[in-house]
């Protein structure tokens, strides 16, 4: 059985692969030539188009693995044409993205960003610049998978009331589906996008959601940026439409220095940094992938599966 794994992972995973003829790459050309007789993938890089090549290489590939939750540079269409099966890391960055979620909503609501200006021109503020509590509060979390669910038990602890959007709600309190969320905005103080990037979602908030909205709502977007129409924010935050967005996310990435986003009022950009801040995204891939492959060789399901027409 081949299989063509990342190096990075090669420390966590050594000893514990078995019989498994593993070829370790820390480069594309190393993923190139490996490529072609893996069984098994493991191929991410930081360069989605190099990664596309490299998984366009794999003929033989019957089961690809990803750390990514999102899924935007992968050829779904290839892998689906070959019937691979490909599992994401949908849940790996819970947590860390779930926290920053919630610090953007108290940054927000304190006022944080204006509290460190202050800081940094050495200027004693005599009045707090934030006074919203979360407590009480309304939020709707679109996108309930297992970042919007680490959400909302975090704000659980706040007291916040949510009401989270979901492609087939199952009955679950507080939880409705995807037609029922737009003639509900005018109710929620924070709106935060949690969602996957698919056709089905892009630029679902634009001009009429944002006009919808309170105009002392946040939007938090920890998803992606082509979620949000951005000419429509810009003008929504200029036009004090609605009060802010803490925006983890933009379109496209880096943002340009001249973007006016950077400029616009009450916009907190954070730099696509929430999966980056934690210690433990490989040691829980690494979890992840062993549990796999364990289901791999014992033909069980595994965890984790893409619905490859859905794209996520």
């Amino acid at each position: 059985m081949k299989a063509v794994l990342p190096a990075m992972a090669r420390a966590m995973l050594g000893g514990r692969l078995h019989d498994l003829d593993v070829s370790w790459f820390a480069s594309t050309e190393e993923a190139f030539a490996a490529a072609p007789e893996a069984e098994i993938g493991w191929l991410d890089m930081f360069d989605k188009v190099k990664m596309a090549e490299a998984i366009a290489l794999a003929e033989k590939l019957n089961w690809l693995t990803s750390i990514y939750a999102g899924l935007d540079g992968f050829p779904l269409d290839r892998l689906a044409e070959r019937d691979v099966t490909l599992t994401n890391g949908k849940g790996i960055n819970a947590i860390p993205v779930a926290e920053y979620a919630v610090m953007g909503m108290l940054a927000a609501a304190k006022r944080t960003d204006r509290i460190v200006r202050a800081h940094d021109k050495r200027e004693w503020l005599g009045d707090a610049p934030g006074k919203l509590e979360l407590y009480g509060s309304k939020a709707l979390i679109l996108g309930y998978g297992a970042i919007g669910q680490r959400i909302a038990q975090m704000l659980s602890g706040f007291e916040v009331e949510v009401t989270a959007v979901r492609r087939a709600p199952a009955g679950e309190p507080n939880v409705i589906g995807p037609d029922d969320w737009r003639p509900r905005l005018g109710e929620f103080d924070w709106v935060i996008l949690a969602a996957p990037a698919t056709d089905e979602t892009e630029r679902m908030l634009g001009a009429a959601e944002f006009k919808a909205m309170k105009d002392s709502a946040w939007l938090v977007n920890i998803a992606r940026g082509s979620l949000v129409d951005q000419a429509a924010l810009r003008s929504a935050l200029s036009w004090g439409t609605i009060a802010g967005a803490f925006l983890d996310t933009v379109d496209p990435e880096p943002l340009p220095p001249d973007d006016p986003l950077w400029t616009a009022p009450n916009a907190l950009i954070t730099m696509h940094l929430s999966g980056r801040a934690q210690t433990r995204m490989f040691e829980r891939a690494v979890a992840l992938f062993l549990d796999n492959l364990a289901r791999y060789r014992a033909g069980k399901p595994l965890r984790n599966v893409v619905d490859l027409k859905l794209g996520y």
